[in-house]
């Protein structure tokens, strides 16, 4: 699974040296369980997945939604009929995540029920929450060098370790979600020496896919408090001397979280609006 904060970022968290792995493995068993305590304590996930859920019929106009939206990719009605993108209005407007659509009354479409009342309207989107969605992705300075297929789980590239167009460097870190085309990817291990990436191919909902020479490597940004909060939290996981790091520390979880993590996480927690 992604982390929302990197292996590279943790060891600057904790003062280690950069070159020092001989507590990678628990490094990264902390970041994961960091990640995923605050998904479950925040009921929302901060990485983008693409996934189709389906929505009971309750009205032709509009469709309430019980997970954070950030881009709709299509809509399929309960009469089984496509109904085109350009004629939802998603809201809140705004570059945030998204919790209802609305059918453009000049657009001549409705949702209908079709036979399946409970399940008829399906959503295909890009799911997951963020304050800024049209930022959330930034170019990592590098390109494919030659056609890549859909089985390879290594990409070559000029320069791992050097700055991304922001200036950040390394571009690349384990714990990373990348986006080639439309395809997601996890990276796992940097090599700086030999200039190679380890990755899992089509996670979060996408496909394995050809890419050609070319194809922009791009990497995701997490909200930026959520990684602060995800580096603490995993920082406060590592210190504990009896949690027993990578064999079951769930039971810190939550009637021993600090209340400063409480405090932190807290804004973060998904509202259902009545």
């Amino acid at each position: 699974m992604i982390t929302y904060a990197t292996l590279t970022q943790f060891r600057a968290r904790l003062g280690l040296p950069a070159g020092d792995d001989e507590t990678d493995a628990r490094l990264l068993v902390a970041l994961r369980q960091a990640t995923a305590q605050i998904d479950r304590f925040t009921a929302r996930r901060f990485a983008p997945v693409v996934q189709t859920r389906r929505y009971a019929f309750h009205d032709p106009r509009s469709l309430r939604l019980d997970l954070d939206l950030l881009e709709l990719l299509a809509i399929t009605n309960g009469d089984g009929q496509a109904i085109p993108p350009e004629a939802a209005l998603l809201l809140p407007e705004g570059d945030g995540p998204r919790h209802a659509i609305l059918l453009q009354p000049t657009a001549g479409v409705w949702f209908v029920p079709g036979e399946n009342v409970a399940a008829a309207i399906a959503v295909r989107g890009i799911w997951g929450t963020h304050d800024a969605w049209s930022e959330a992705w930034r170019a990592s300075g590098e390109a494919l060098a030659a056609t890549l297929d859909a089985e390879t789980g290594q990409i070559a590239v000029s320069d791992a370790d050097g700055p991304d167009a922001a200036g950040v460097a390394p571009r690349f870190q384990a714990g990373q979600l990348l986006r080639l085309d439309d395809e997601y990817l996890h990276v796992t291990a940097v090599d700086a020496t030999t200039d190679m990436l380890s990755i899992i191919r089509g996670v979060r909902g996408t496909t394995a896919a050809s890419h050609t020479a070319g194809a922009l490597l791009e990497v995701y940004l997490p909200p930026e408090d959520v990684t602060a909060l995800c580096l603490r939290w995993a920082a406060w996981l590592y210190q504990q001397a009896d949690a027993a790091i990578g064999a079951g520390a769930d039971w810190l979880y939550p009637p021993d979280l600090p209340d400063d993590l409480r405090r932190l996480a807290a804004p973060l927690r998904y509202v259902r609006v009545a």
